[in-house]
Formats: C-alpha cells, structure tokens, sequence
C-alpha cells in the first residue's frame, strides 16, 4: 500500500535573534515565529493526512531549553500523537548534552511511552507499523567523537588518523543496519549529518561539535533498499543525490541574514508499494518563514540630504519592508555619514511595517584620487595647473583657496626665473 511521510529538521526553537520581546505572551517575537512555521506543518501533517512525521534534529537552540520551550514543543507534538501519526525524533547535535549518559531534552517522550513517538539517540532500525505495511526507519543521530572513540585513541591519534578512525566507525555501524533491510517493505535513513557536495549556509556560526562530511557511498546509501533519505543538520533545502532521493528538508526558519534568500518548508514524500525498488517521488511544500531584508544605500559628495536618499530607497521597497526583519547598510564618505538621522530612519522602517530594525550600518567608502581634466596648452602652466586642484577643493573657504594660489603663484615665479638664470 503507497505511504506518504513529511520530512523537516532544524527546528531551533529558542532561537531569539532579531527579535523582541511580546508583552502579551512574554516570548520573544522570534520564537513566535518558529512555531507559526512548526504550526503549519503540523496542520498539513494532520489535514492531509500523512502516514509518518520524519524529524531529522535539532530540536531546540541549544541543549538546556527552558521549560516554556519544552512545553510549547510539547503542545505540537501532542497534536501529533493525538492524530495518531507515528513520530520519529532524531537527536542533532543542538540536542546533546555535554555528558554522554546525561538525558536530551526530547528524551522525556520516550521515557513516557508516549505511543507513536519515537526518540532516536542512537544507530538503529526502527519498525514502524504504517498504513497497513512496515516502514523501515535506519537512524544515524548526531555522532559525538567522544561516544566512538576512547580519550586514549583521541590523545594518540593526529587529526587526519582520528577523522579516518571515526568515519570508518560510523560507516560500519550504518552499514550493518542497512544490511539488515527487508526489501518488501520500504525503508528511509533519518541522518542528522553533512554530507560531501551539501552547500553550507548560517548553520557553520551556530554548530556545536566538530563537523566531518560523510560521502554517500562510504555510508552505502546507493548500494541498500532505501526509498529516501532525510537528512537534517544544513539549514539550505537541497537534493545531494536522486537515487535514492537523498534530500536536507533545511530549517523551518530563517536564522540570521545568511539565510535572507533561502526558501524555508519541509518535503513529503510518497512511496509506492510491491517489492524493491519502488516508485518514489517528493516534494518540497515551502512555508512563510518571516522574510530577512537587507536595503543597501550608496551616498555621494553631492547628495543634499543623506536622510531624505535612505527614505525615497525605504519608500521604493515598502511592499518588501513589510512584516520583514530589516537592516540598511549606507555606504558613502564619512562627511554624508554623520549627517544621517538614525533615529528618522528607524522611524521610516517601522512606520512602513518592518517587524524589527535589526540595524543600520554606516560604511566609510574611501575617497577617490581627483583627476584634472587639463589640456595639453594647459598642462605646460603650473599655475593653471594649481588653479584647476584648488577648484576641488570644496571643503577650503574661498579666502583660503586664493592665498594658496597667490602663495603658489609666487614660488612658481620664483622657481621659474632660478631655472632662466641656470640656463644663461
């Protein structure tokens, strides 16, 4: 019997940056955020309907949540059980604690026995009773170096040797449950991992854990029984291999400005029935994660009112402004810089329905070498010469400019009879 499960990862919820404090809920806007997007998958989930939520970690900022955080996660994974879809929870590297033994803060359903949810910390096989047939879930957590390797190989072996040993170790761990795949029934890896070929994103700045790329075929993933593979841990959607279709759902949110361009949402995926291999196809169901705009305004020596030029640009994107955490960045000589009212433009962002100025950045662009536009006749002349460069000299009061000149006038006139007396 065809089963349709939906994939996301990198859910983060914590996450505050960019944001700002609801005296109504006392969450930050951020985290409202994050679970209006976590809302609306769980809708689909429950509407369409699907067969089996995949979750491939990184269920929270970091591994101590609050338990505000815990709770509102808590709500939506309800909402889950209540459906009866079974759940899978990967553990990702923002999910682990510091001590190996210690507990995660999603382990909790699992010591409850929640019923269809699964908690998955280490290398298994799952087997999951769906739409009357089995799904076969292989699941490759976060893998800690510390967890495989003793302090002793870690001390004695160098970085090169130490990365060889674990990807080795990793390789045949997962290697020896895909062996164990039954190829009437179909069969998913749920990996919180990166693979070589994945393109990186904001996810570097906020990684804990050393990070090693895996190659699919080190792994076996294209020799196995496997209808898909879900993948977690880079926050960009994107397809590193089609067979089988091994695919990052990417975040649910944009994090920071790295991601202003990148599309949020999670994948479902169909799988057909009878034996392997099976008809397969996937597709990505974006979701209005809150947009990031960056406004970039470039000043000039001659502009009137640097202010009045950062708000005809606000003005121009007032559709994109909207409901978009903004930041500006004016470039332009230091002189124009300093005359900008911030607080005229912050006004002119909120008034035009930014949900948050994350900032306005002044860079100094240098100032240009002046080029004389002279003639050949007038080149010969150094007083015209002088007289052409002083005329560049905005910033010189007019008094100045002329004592310079005459100064000047007088020392060329000076030079000019020593040369004649020389000559004679």
């Amino acid at each position: 019997m065809p089963i349709r499960l939906l994939h996301f990862a990198d859910l983060h919820l914590g996450i505050e940056n960019h944001g700002s404090l609801d005296p109504k809920t006392g969450l930050s806007t951020r985290v409202q955020d994050f679970l209006a997007t976590l809302d609306r998958l769980i809708d689909y989930a429950v509407t369409t309907p699907v067969d089996a939520v995949l979750f491939a970690g990184d269920a929270f900022k970091n591994r101590d949540p609050s338990p505000t955080l815990q709770r509102l996660f808590a709500e939506r994974i309800r909402r889950l059980v209540e459906a009866r879809i079974p759940t899978v929870l990967l553990v990702g590297n923002h999910d682990l604690p510091n001590a190996i033994h210690r507990a995660t803060a999603i382990d909790i359903y699992q010591a409850l026995a929640i019923p269809e949810i699964y908690v998955a910390r280490t290398i298994t096989t799952l087997n999951i009773a769906v739409a009357n047939t089995r799904l076969q879930v292989v699941t490759l957590p976060w893998q800690p170096i510390n967890q495989l390797l003793t302090h002793d190989d870690i001390r004695a072996l160098s970085p090169l040797e130490l990365e060889r040993r674990f990807r080795d170790l990793v390789s045949q761990l997962v290697q020896a449950e895909l062996e164990k795949l039954d190829p009437a029934y179909p069969a998913v890896l749920l990996g919180h991992l990166s693979l070589e070929g994945a393109r990186l994103g904001i996810e570097r700045n906020i990684m804990l854990g050393a990070d090693i790329f895996f190659s699919t075929a080190e792994l076996g993933l294209h020799a196995a029984p496997l209808d898909y593979v879900a993948l977690g841990h880079i926050h960009a959607h994107q397809v590193i291999s089609s067979y089988p279709p091994t695919v990052y759902a990417g975040s649910l949110e944009r994090v920071d400005f790295g991601e202003e361009n990148e599309e949020k949402g999670f994948v479902v995926i169909d799988i057909g029935d009878g034996p392997y291999p099976r008809a397969v196809s996937w597709t990505f169901h974006p979701v209005p994660a809150r947009p990031f705009l960056t406004l970039r305004v470039e000043l000039r020596e001659d502009t009137a009112d640097p202010t009045a030029a950062i708000t005809r640009t606000i003005t121009r994107h007032a559709e994109r402004i909207a409901g978009a955490i903004v930041r500006v960045i004016v470039t332009g000589p230091s002189q124009q810089l300093r005359t900008i009212r911030l607080t005229d433009v912050r006004r002119q962002l909120l008034e035009h329905g930014a949900s948050f100025v994350s900032a306005i950045l002044r860079e100094e662009t240098r100032d240009q070498p002046r080029r004389l536009a002279i003639s050949a006749k007038d080149a010969v002349d150094p007083a015209t010469v002088l007289h052409r460069w002083l005329e560049l000299q905005k910033s010189l009061p007019d008094n100045r400019r002329q004592a310079i000149l005459e100064r000047g006038k007088a020392i060329i006139a000076q030079v000019q009879q020593e040369l004649l007396l020389q000559e004679d």
